[in-house]
């Protein structure tokens, strides 16, 4: 209270997010925040994406008292703005199974019991497009590439959106142009999974809003663009005990603990099935495929970039840096939902001791069919709906979720599935209309 009296805050937003990881928020007056952290504030969750039945709407939020923030971009308008992200709970007081938050807090308790701490630091990459007025869909902003120190407006809202950020108290560690037009990446510091996804969540948020303002759209679509590298969310994961680093191990080729092996082949091992999680729509599938820096092949591998897990370089002066990437997540994916399931798979190797497999170090897009094939290298899947069927199939990345809420979620995406296959394209006009 006292922190939003002497920073003059006139709104709170009691954030949270859907099922699919859109932000979803209810506004108090400031003068209502007593009473909303003591009493708690009511909503109707049957009108929440993959939330309650009607029968069963009444839901609570409970404050997270930790994550209190100024908006900064409601500073200078007269309605200063504060948020708070928040926990969904039923009316009994139990947690809501079906909120992502507290499906993520269910793993990372679950590693607690194990002495593990698991940390995260996803690459989020976007395009920032102009609208233009007689274009129904925004444009390229500009022609430059990777690391590129152009000048135009887009380097100007991309420092802009790091003030922004570092005001969210989101630890900002770099900015840069991307390999493609009008993509860009800010990077943030890794940290422990629920304050990443809480970061991830508002990063997207604030990235939007700036946008907005300047006429401009962030877009975090993977593949908006035909012909052109799509977005990522690379990740990079760590695992802590007794505050050392497990993965790290300098009696080995690769630098690797055998627990970070067994995770890595954990990850590997239900990869198929967190892709119905990691890459959630349609248009995710666009991005997955060879020629764009996107991994297709289930592999591991430390120089290798087309590797789907690629360890970065480690270093025996900071063993504490040793992590492993995964990078065929994209951006629209929840990331309190991608890190829950990551975490289980990963877990689940270790409790297994599921065996790596050998490290692929070439790149594999310039493998034969038969050598992949000698190598029993796989594929991720082609589609969402082969993404789904891995789901469906896979028991423990099921679990991760609750059969509930993996029916919700089913349910949602195999819907958006059949309508996508019911659409009629402009591709089917541009090749069939006039020939047949």
């Amino acid at each position: 209270m006292s922190a939003c009296q002497a920073q003059g805050v006139k709104f709170i937003e009691l954030q949270f997010t859907d099922l699919l990881g859109q932000l979803k928020a209810v506004t108090i007056p400031h003068n209502k925040l007593e009473s909303a952290i003591g009493n708690n504030v009511w909503f109707d969750g049957s009108s929440i994406e993959g939330f309650a039945r009607i029968f069963e709407s009444d839901m609570y939020l409970k404050l997270d008292l930790s994550t209190f923030a100024i908006l900064p971009w409601t500073q200078n308008n007269g309605t200063i703005t504060a948020r708070f992200i928040c926990d969904v709970y039923h009316p009994n007081g139990r947690p809501y199974e079906s909120d992502p938050r507290y499906i993520l807090k269910k793993q990372v308790q679950r590693a607690a019991q194990m002495g593990l701490v698991y940390y995260v630091g996803p690459e989020l990459e976007f395009f920032l497009l102009k609208r233009v007025r007689d274009k129904v869909y925004p444009v390229i902003a500009d022609h430059a590439g990777y690391f590129d120190q152009s000048f135009g407006s887009s380097v100007e809202l991309r420092k802009e959106m790091s003030l922004a950020l570092q005001a969210l108290q989101i630890d900002v560690e770099t900015l840069h142009h991307e390999v493609a037009n009008s993509q860009h990446e800010i990077d943030f510091r890794y940290d422990d999974p629920i304050k990443t996804a809480d970061n991830a969540v508002s990063f997207k948020y604030a990235l939007k809003t700036l946008s907005a303002q300047h006429e401009m759209h962030a877009t975090f679509m993977p593949k908006p663009f035909f012909g052109i590298n799509g977005s990522g969310m690379h990740v990079h994961q760590s695992l802590f005990s007794n505050g050392e680093n497990t993965f790290y191990d300098p009696t080995d080729h690769h630098k690797l603990s055998k627990t970070a092996k067994k995770f890595i082949a954990g990850q590997l091992k239900h990869i198929k099935a967190m892709n119905a999680i990691l890459n959630p729509t349609i248009n995710s599938y666009k991005r997955l495929v060879a020629g764009y820096e996107a991994p297709v092949y289930i592999t591991w591998g430390t120089t290798n970039r087309s590797a789907l897990i690629r360890v970065p370089k480690t270093n025996p002066d900071n063993p504490a840096s040793t992590r492993v990437e995964l990078r065929c997540p994209d951006p629209t994916a929840n990331p309190y939902l991608s890190f829950a399931v990551m975490l289980a798979a990963g877990l689940d190797g270790l409790a297994n001791e599921t065996m790596i497999p050998i490290a692929t170090e070439e790149n594999v897009y310039d493998l034969s069919a038969e050598e992949m094939n000698k190598r029993k290298i796989e594929t991720l899947p082609a589609d969402l709906r082969a993404a789904l069927t891995a789901l469906k199939n896979d028991s423990v990345i099921r679990q991760v979720l609750g059969e509930d809420t993996y029916n919700k979620y089913h349910n949602i995406k195999i819907n958006e599935w059949n309508n996508f296959c019911s659409a009629v394209t402009d591709w089917e006009k541009s090749n069939y209309l006039e020939q047949y």
